[in-house]
């Protein structure tokens, strides 16, 4: 676990505010596909869209977290 929140801490040290701006639209995104309370007449519009700001935001994250993991110290 410390190893996990070591390798955080790198990444954190690495990224600028776009980085963490794609975290919260991916979190965000994440918790509208979670705990969706919408009518069922739009549940399917809004859990399309969800899923692909999820998508456009978690893969250059994790690419870049799967970087900083790769590195040599």
């Amino acid at each position: 676990m410390k190893k996990l929140f070591g390798y955080a801490d790198k990444y954190l040290k690495k990224s600028n505010w776009k980085d963490m701006a794609l975290l919260k639209f991916c979190l965000f995104s994440m918790g509208i596909l979670a705990g969706m309370q919408i009518p069922a007449r739009n549940k399917k519009k809004v859990q399309a869209v969800a899923f692909c700001v999820f998508g456009a935001t978690y893969i250059p994250l994790m690419a870049k977290f799967i970087g900083v993991i790769r590195e040599r110290d």
